[in-house]
């Protein structure tokens, strides 16, 4: 047993999900003293429709935790990651990386957690991405499944596995077959079967509770089965089973993963759906036979079926097809399983199971499963950590080892920074991303006749500097005079450079041809919300509600909402300067040639001035 131990566990499912190895190996090293990390699944495939749940779930697992960590128990807490549902795109690998990382970073120094054991059981690009960016103490690799034939969207993990399996420190598996496939790639390499929590299972057997309520008016005997009702479940060999056999029940406990319409019509099947683990040994103890009724496919060739200990460690007959880790299993254990290698061998074989249980078999079937415990496999293992940590304890110090790898993790983050910055930088100033941000500051409509024409002006403008900005204005609104819309022009501004800027507006007016008596000065607005003020009180004390708005095309927004909340009962038309120099961004210039630069950095303090102006805005009362 070791302890005080850092642990980081890579899983292939999620803490909530059926209990599994995963679930019992982390929290038994847990409550042993040492810390441990659960990452939930990451995925060994896209994600799809059938997945919708399972998304769900992550979601309120992420929220029911601080960045999607929880304590579960003590020394154990759970990671929830929400990441792109694509663990072989490329894109979705480094967005993963990053998520996943920056989170892990700051838990890591929060909790002082160094050095850690790595204990992966998905072997994914993400998983040695993670690897690569801890100075971790060792790793180990727990092969579970034949991540290469489980389905067919995860057959490009088999490079991503070959990887982890060169790197890993240690490696365990749970079959034979995975023994040889993994020997290929590495020389640590244990077979470590799931195992059983005898203790747990005893309690109840020895206890001899009633049936669980759901199983009082079942009729006997019971012919269970506890696991996912899952695609690697032989349907037909069941429905056979069940046919032959009409006064037998047929108990099913687990979640349906599958199609089970072809079961729907046979009245002695029950499925009494997902128990938590702790409820298991209720229900098997009320079991008369067990069964591993399993398709034979590359993929269950690689299986050792966890369910097969905890039959045993409550005594019970299990009947089995013939699964290659179960045979080899009773050429070890006296043949304690039956084996049917055929529909009628398995068929015959319940019945031959019902008649076989006399204490001599019961007692063999609870010391076999004794052997097969978590409490006995957990400590050969540790045993194997402990003796590769000594070991690397005695090496000397890979100074070259280290010290690349802290350059290659210094480079990948010099990298990612890089990349980050440069890709913004390209988003902002060579794509039209900010004028399709600054869109709603602008409005436009088309001019009718109106009381007066008004104009704010600028004052430093646009630009932030004097005298700039006011010149389009007045040109706008001049043009708008001559076409007739309005008598009138209402030059609106406080500000002073020199001179008073409404004089030098009323002066460029008066000298692109409109008579001084139809100009109409405003000199005190220091702003927009004054600019609105004073041209509401003068609309007012001439009887006049309807104009025409001229000013920066980006300001309009602003001063539309000023106008609705102080001087709803006027009406305007809103006619910004169409050609603004300031936020001009032509695609092509004077000679025909194509601009790739879309915009300015003056451009953009301008649009983010506005926005920032809105809030000012809108904290003070003003809209």
């Amino acid at each position: 047993m070791f302890k005080n131990k850092d642990i980081v566990c890579i899983s292939s499912i999620d803490w909530d999900f059926i209990w599994q190895g995963h679930q019992e190996i982390m929290s038994s090293l847990a409550r042993d003293g040492n810390r441990v990390l659960f990452i939930e699944n990451t995925g060994a495939r896209a994600a799809g429709i059938k997945d919708i749940t399972r998304i769900i779930k992550r979601v309120k697992n992420w929220f029911a935790g601080v960045e999607g960590i929880r304590e579960v128990e003590e020394n154990l807490f759970v990671f929830s990651p929400i990441l792109l549902p694509f663990p072989y795109l490329r894109f979705a690998q480094w967005v993963n990386r990053h998520l996943i990382l920056s989170i892990l970073e700051k838990w890591f120094k929060i909790m002082s957690f160094t050095n850690p054991i790595v204990w992966a059981f998905l072997p994914t690009p993400l998983t040695l991405d993670i690897i690569d960016n801890l100075n971790y103490r060792l790793v180990i690799y727990y092969c579970i499944d034949n991540f290469r034939v489980s389905s067919a969207a995860a057959k490009k993990i088999k490079n991503s596995e070959i990887k982890l399996l060169k790197k890993a420190d240690l490696v365990f598996v749970t079959s034979k077959a995975l023994y040889n496939y993994c020997s290929q790639y590495n020389d640590r390499i244990y077979n470590f079967p799931f195992a059983v929590n005898f203790q747990q299972f005893q309690e109840i057997r020895l206890k001899k509770y009633p049936p669980p309520a759901e199983m009082e008016k079942i009729n006997r005997p019971v012919i269970g089965y506890v696991g996912g009702i899952h695609k690697w479940l032989d349907l037909h060999l069941i429905k056979e089973a069940a046919t032959n056999y009409p006064q037998y029940s047929f108990v099913f406990i687990g979640p349906v993963q599958a199609d089970v319409s072809l079961l729907a019509n046979l009245k002695n099947i029950y499925f009494l759906g997902a128990k938590n683990h702790g409820q298991l040994p209720d229900f098997i103890n009320n079991f008369d036979v067990c069964l591993i009724p399993y398709l034979i496919t590359d993929y269950t060739n690689n299986v050792y079926p966890t369910k097969l200990n905890e039959y045993h460690a409550l005594g019970k007959p299990v009947v089995s097809t013939a699964l290659p880790e179960v045979i080899d299993f009773n050429q070890e254990n006296d043949r304690l399983v039956f084996i049917g290698r055929n529909y009628q061998e398995f068929i015959s074989h319940i019945s031959n199971a019902l008649n076989d249980s006399g204490d001599n078999l019961i007692e063999k079937r609870i010391a076999c499963a004794k052997r097969n415990s978590w409490a006995a496999r957990i400590r050969e293992m540790e045993n194997l950590v402990e003796d590769i940590i000594k070991k690397k304890s005695r090496m000397p110090i890979d100074w070259r080892t280290s010290l690349g790898r802290i350059y290659r993790n210094w480079r990948r983050k010099t990298l990612k920074i890089f990349s980050v910055c440069f890709i913004t930088y390209l988003l902002v100033f060579y794509t039209p991303l900010v004028w399709f941000l600054a869109a709603p500051l602008k409005i436009s409509e088309h001019p009718r006749k109106v009381d007066a024409i008004v104009v704010f002006a600028g004052g430093v403008g646009e630009s932030g500097k004097a005298s700039q900005g006011y010149e389009e204005r007045v040109q706008q609104a001049v043009n708008l005079y001559r076409q007739g819309y309005a008598k009138y022009l209402f030059f609106s501004s406080g500000y002073t450079h020199v001179f008073e800027e409404s004089l030098l507006m009323k002066a460029l007016a008066v000298s692109l041809g409109v008579p001084e008596d139809r100009v109409i000065l405003e000199d005190k607005a220091r702003n927009t919300y004054e600019n609105v003020k004073f041209t509401k009180i003068f609309l007012n004390k001439n009887g006049w509600n309807s104009i025409i708005l001229v000013s920066s095309p980006y300001h309009m927004l602003r001063a539309s909402l000023v106008f609705g909340k102080i001087a709803n009962n006027i009406k305007v038309v809103y006619a910004p300067v169409a050609n603004n120099s300031f936020y001009a961004h032509p695609s092509r210039d004077g000679e025909g040639r194509r601009i790739l630069r879309r915009i300015s950095l003056l451009q953009i303090k301008g649009v983010i001035h506005e926005y920032l102006g809105i809030l000012y805005y809108w904290s003070k009362g003003w809209i």
